[in-house]
């Protein structure tokens, strides 16, 4: 059947032939690389669903228990003083209290319906569950929910969609992430469309296109169009998303009771910064998902075969199996899709998809004689595939008669179309590849349940004392209880964790180290093993040839001015080098031999000496480089003086292993001369040349590889060194030394990438290479071998952790993308155990880049990947932290005058309306809610920072298309590896900064939950002076705490990962229970000194609007409010720890004021010492022997907290602990 046949037929290929659908209709097994397994479901209708059914029952019982069972109707006046007896009280007592049960069970119903649906939202499993029933076969109105694998985004229920095929039956697909999948009814499972690209390359060649209408039509039905169609949410559907997170939830329910409770400016003020932070955070996705839509293909106009005709189409109607003409891309257009070149040779430049700016040589079908073998795309096929979203620099007419292009383009065939390309698949990667990482994340929800314990417990204590008073208001009682909630858990605990993420943001983008991710930051603080690309990243792309080598008695290498003259011819013409108008393009390795050499390419493919010493060379055919192959070759020609004829020569280069079967006479010192340059770490290419004389055109035409690349005379080795960037050894060894293990990931050979680590110091130790068997010895025993060779280990199996344990002693490891895969598909298990252990690996795909890094996810370390290259996406966007090189330097945008002019006025106008504004509402705000506000304004004023910060980036740089800055969560806009340590430094700056902020406010929280407890309802309250002033303090606190900065240099241990440790809990607790005691002691002491209580506690809620007002200060709550700020004092100042990771208590000078004056403040209001003070303040003169007292204490009080913390940090550490497995 010919390739065309399987086209039109819509071929589409099972999965896997084991699939079998399971009892619940999901396959056993994963569908593909891209989707786990897909479950069919049936919507059950809305009243009968779990968000609804279940509830009503509930609805319905509360109602008839409140209006018949407990109800009581109108009383009727007249009667009403018949009714006042003791039973009817006693009655009626009963009743209100049935009301507010049945009140607040209403509540919690409203509570639980409405977290019902949230979590539906949040999660597609619940929101099946409850609205769905499984089905096993797919229908119209069917629903499937699809789980991908792991590291590919997130499940999601997509519809059934139907499409009627020719013969009348009905065929159902989903489309998942923009890939189709149809349904198989032999296997009762669903299959992804298979697209023609492993079909033999003699039907490629023998195709003729889509021949008939029908054809056209099938593929279309099949594969749909050439379309890579990126929609952008609307603002309003990206916001829903956010303001449906767990979090903003919380915050809008707080902001919700503050409201029910005459908090109504504060309130409104917290939600509108709440709103208008979340749509900070839209703009940004939004932006970044317009730059992404740019990288989709634009339609233009194309040549395709179609019908036996040439026709001009549009390029997003292509469909596979048509034969379409490709010239030089003209108006920024790309190569529309992938390709096999059947006629005609291209010169492509594939940055977009590599990020390697080399162009390269495409050969066509007709240049090869054997077609009876199967294409491999991403194998030695590559040199025929021209991969959509590329640029054609330069293309060749195809020079057979057989069938040519209106305008003389290169004869393609479509093998992919849409978001299948290669292309397509990148744009998936970065749209849907991994989660994003947030601040919703478990600790923080964790650590909100660990307070909600003690906040429970506080609410609890109010509910059940409050009600003894059977006068007292329930509802009003409820929501105090609410609101103590609320208040001990800190609503602004995500604005006050940005707040230290933003800081960090700021520091980087004056780094010129952009960030679209800010909360992947404290991701970079628990950081364990740092992986590096090598070229491009660790070192430059800058090659220098050092000379010859081989050719002397002593192999030695000489300079290139002193090469023999074949060596020099070699260099000269076995290249796949191209002179185009914009210059010289190709592998920067031949650019710099040719450059070398001192000869000159001509568009003509003629390459010139400039020294007339040698003659000139005509490159008559070229046999490409293949990575399987190992080696190129040319077929060259030269005019012999005074006469006519042309004399020919082949020139050979490759690896040097490969080149000396071909040669006729081997050196002595072959492979000792190579093996010794290899080590060192250069790049070394054998060069071989055979004279053949004259040869006719026929001869020529014939003449086929094999026949140029034997009997060889040896030329020599040309030694290429790459040298190291000039910071990256700095770099590293701070890294090694900071508690990080550093590894290597690259494509380059196993010998130069293990000299590299040599010299970076990424080890002292030897390092052993895993090598496969060798051919000759029939065993299959891959070993562990030395990189001088002189050591060997056996692979061993059994004793697999005792091997590595005693290797790991006196070596470090090197695995290559070939062991790789003999480990995963042999020895897994082995594999899992080993990956943390390599240093270097080598010779790896950009797939296996991203494998080492998913597998090191999963056994729960924490990685950082920096690479230069988009080849390198599926690792940046996969690892906890990654981080982007931009090698070259970024345009600048200036803003014009009226741009400026006009951001001027509006920055003004803004100003002028925001103080008239404040000025307006601050008359009608109490003291302690214009202290909130202006809490709230210091916050604002930073978000505004951080905004101005981003915008001036923006306009310094404008990030190309091509760098893998859009699918990194960091960019660096220089090509230095320093920005790895910044990012480090900050990340474990902002963790430390968070982390301590978790412990002031779980401290804070909890003698807040006795403060509004056991406090309040004896009556003990705060004026509004007294909420404003400590209000402004805890702000002013958090405030100075985010600005802390990180030292300069790396320090040798790293801090805590999480909250849940040891440490932590046990200071919390521990401080908790001394400043308990403090605040149990004093207050029992000052209730002894207090005048009698003359009738019963009047609680907040009790009074009306004129008592709330009104304040009487009393011994009691005068000596609770000194506490609570020297508690809060203490707080910061015992649990503040800056070095080694960050500027000590003492350079945070604002912080060292902010404490200083709130020492200060306790002390004058103890002592009395200033009358005016404890005036304002409303606090009284306490007699002289209390003051002694509550001094004292108040110092025990804050020197106990320190010594245990201190005595909690020397036994459990606030250090993170050696890893065993990465020894650092």
């Amino acid at each position: 059947m010919s390739t065309r046949d399987e086209t039109t037929e819509g071929a589409a290929g099972d999965i896997d032939s084991n699939q079998r659908l399971s009892k619940n209709g999901a396959t056993a097994g994963n569908l593909d690389d891209l989707v786990q397994y897909v479950t069919l479901h049936v919507r059950i209708p809305t009243p009968l669903s779990g968000v609804v059914l279940p509830f009503v029952p509930l609805y319905l019982t509360a109602l008839y228990l409140c209006i018949y069972v407990y109800g009581g109707g109108d009383v009727d006046v007249a009667t009403s003083q018949e009714l006042i007896s003791p039973e009817n009280l006693t009655r009626t007592d009963s009743t209100i209290a049935w009301n507010d049960i049945g009140f607040i069970a209403v509540l919690a119903i409203a509570f639980l319906h409405i977290l019902t649906l949230l979590f539906c939202y949040w999660s597609v499993h619940v929101l099946a569950f409850l609205t769905c029933r499984k089905t096993k076969l797919p229908a119209l109105n069917v629903l499937a929910k699809v789980v991908p694998t792991a590291n590919n985004g997130n499940s999601k229920i997509v519809p059934i969609r139907t499409a009627k095929l020719e013969d009348g039956s009905t065929q159902y697909f989903l489309v998942f992430q923009k890939t189709k999948y149809v349904w198989n009814e032999d296997r009762k499972t669903f299959r992804a469309v298979e697209f023609p690209v492993n079909g033999l390359l003699r039907n490629y060649a023998a195709s003729r296109g889509l021949e008939l209408e029908d054809s056209v039509k099938r593929a279309t039905s099949t594969y749909g169009n050439n379309e890579m169609d990126m929609v952008v949410p609307e603002f309003h559907e990206l916001f829903l998303e956010r303001a449906t997170a767990p979090f903003f939830v919380f915050q809008v329910f707080s902001v919700g009771l503050w409201c029910m409770d005459d908090y109504w400016y504060y309130s409104l003020f917290t939600l509108f910064m709440l709103i208008a932070f979340e749509c900070t955070i839209v703009k940004q996705q939004l932006r970044n998902m317009s730059e992404i839509r740019k990288m989709g293909n634009k339609p233009y106009l194309i040549y395709a075969f179609r019908q036996n005709k040439w026709r001009h189409i549009g390029s997003d109607e292509l469909l596979p199996g048509d034969l379409v003409s490709v010239t030089r891309s003209q108006n920024d257009n790309i190569v529309p899709c992938d390709l096999v070149i059947l006629r005609g040779t291209c010169i492509v430049d594939e940055s977009m998809l590599t990020g390697e700016s080399v162009p390269l040589m495409k050969e066509s079908l007709e240049s090869l004689d054997n077609l009876d073998t199967e294409l491999d795309v991403d194998g030695d096929g590559k040199l025929f595939v021209l991969f959509g979203g590329t640029k054609v620099v330069q293309h060749t007419a195809p020079t057979k008669e057989s069938l040519r292009a209106p305008d003389g383009g290169c004869i393609g065939y479509v093998i992919r179309t849409g978001f299948n390309t290669s292309q397509g698949k990148l744009l998936r990667t970065i749209l849907f590849g991994a989660n994003r990482a947030t601040e919703n994340n478990k600790e923080t929800f964790a650590f909100i349940a660990f307070l909600m314990v003690f906040a429970v417990a506080a609410a609890s204590y109010v509910w059940v004392k409050g009600s003894e008073d059977p006068e007292r208001n329930r509802y009003k009682l409820f929501l105090e209880c609410t609101l103590i909630l609320t208040a001990i858990i800190p609503p602004d605990l995500p604005i006050e964790l940005t707040l230290a993420v933003n800081t960090s943001l700021i520091q980087l983008t004056k780094l010129f180290v952009f960030c679209t991710e800010p909360f992947r930051i404290p991701f970079a603080g628990k950081v364990q093993i740092c992986c590096f690309d090598k070229t491009g990243t660790l070192t430059t792309d800058n090659l220098m040839v050092e000379g010859i080598a081989g050719l002397t008695p002593n192999g030695s290498c000489v300079p290139i001015e002193q090469a023999e003259p074949n060596t020099v011819q070699v260099l000269a013409c076995c290249h796949s080098l191209a002179l185009l108008d914009d210059g010289l393009v190709g592998d920067p390795l031949e650019k710099a031999t040719l450059a070398a050499v001192d000869w000159n390419l001509t568009k003509m493919d003629s390459v010139i000496p400039k020294r007339a010493q040698l003659k000139p060379l005509k490159i008559i055919q070229r046999y490409h480089f293949s990575s399987s192959l190992k080696r190129m070759s040319v077929l060259a020609g030269y005019l012999m003086p005074y006469s006519n004829e042309v004399r020919h020569i082949g020139a050979v280069k490759g690896a040097p292993e490969i080149i000396q079967k071909m040669l006729r006479e081997v050196p002595s010192d072959y492979e000792k001369t190579y093996l010794e340059y290899a080590r060192r770490g250069a790049r070394v290419l054998a060069l071989g040349i055979k004279e053949f004389g004259s040869l006719g055109a026929q001869r020529i035409r014939e003449l086929k590889r094999d026949e140029v690349e034997c009997d060889l005379t040896f030329a020599g080795f040309v030694i290429i060194s790459c040298p190291m960037k000039p910071d990256s050894k700095s770099v590293i060894k701070e890294l090694i030394q900071s508690s990080h293990k550093v590894v290597m990931i690259t494509g380059d050979s196993p010998l130069t990438a293990c000299h590299v680590a040599k010299e970076l110091r990424f080890t002292r130790k030897k390092l052993l290479i895993l090598t496969p068997p060798e051919p000759a010895k029939q065993r299959d025993t891959w070993n562990w071998i030395s990189v001088d060779g002189e050591q060997s280990y056996m692979l061993d199996e059994r004793s697999r952790s005792k091997s590595i344990s005693l290797m790991l002693a006196t070596h470090d490891l090197c695995i290559t993308g070939e062991g790789l895969l003999h480990l995963q598909h042999n020895q897994p298990q082995y594999m899992r155990q080993l990956l943390p252990q390599v240093t270097v690996c080598a010779r790896f795909a950009p797939k296996q880049k991203e494998f080492v890094i998913t597998t090191l996810k999963q056994l729960g370390f924490c990685t950082l990947m920096c690479g230069d290259g988009t080849n390198d996406v599926g690792a940046l966007k996969h690892a906890n932290v990654g981080v982007s090189l931009l090698t070259s330097a970024p345009a600048k945008r200036k803003r014009t005058e009226e741009e400026q002019q006009l951001a001027n006025a509006a920055a003004a106008a803004a100003t002028a309306a925001a103080a008239a504004a404040a000025n307006n509402v601050n008359q009608q705000l109490s003291p302690r809610e214009r202290a909130l506000r202006r809490r709230q304004e210091h916050l604002n004023n930073t978000q505004a920072r951080l905004q101005n910060a981003l915008r001036d980036m923006e306009e310094q740089s404008m990030v190309k298309l091509g760098d893998a800055s859009i699918a990194a969560p960091f960019t660096s806009k220089s090509s230095s590896i320093m920005c790895v340590n910044h990012i480090i430094k900050q990340g474990r700056c902002t963790l430390v900064t968070t982390l301590q902020m978790f412990k002031i406010l779980a401290l804070n929280a909890l003698i807040q939950a006795y403060c509004q407890s056991v406090l309040y309802i004896d009556g003990i309250k705060f004026s509004d002076t007294q909420a404003t002033m400590q209000g402004i303090f805890i702000a002013a606190c958090f405030l100075f705490i985010t600005r802390s900065k990180p030292l300069k240099t790396l320090s040798k241990v790293a801090p805590l990962p999480n909250i849940f440790n040891f440490y932590t809990i046990s200071t919390i607790l521990s401080q908790f229970a001394v400043h308990f005691g403090t605040l149990y002691y004093l207050t029992s002491e000052a209730t002894k000194l207090a005048p009698p209580r003359v009738g019963k506690v009047k609680l907040y809620i009790d009074m009306d609007a004129e008592e709330k007002t009104k304040y009487d200060p009393n011994i009691v709550s005068s000596t609770v409010y000194i506490i609570c700020i020297s508690l809060q004092v203490a707080t910061i100042a015992v649990n503040y720890k800056g070095h080694p990771f960050m500027e000590s208590l003492r350079s945070n000078r604002m912080l060292v004021y902010a404490i200083g004056a709130s020492a200060a403040l306790v002390l004058l209001l103890s002592t009395g010492l200033v009358p005016d003070l404890t005036e304002f303040f409303e606090i009284i003169d306490f007699p002289t022997d209390f003051r002694r007292v509550l001094l004292a204490v108040l110092m025990i009080d804050i020197i106990g907290a320190f010594l245990l913390d201190r005595i909690c940090s020397f036994l459990f550490g606030e250090t993170r602990r050696k890893s065993k497995v990465l020894n650092c």
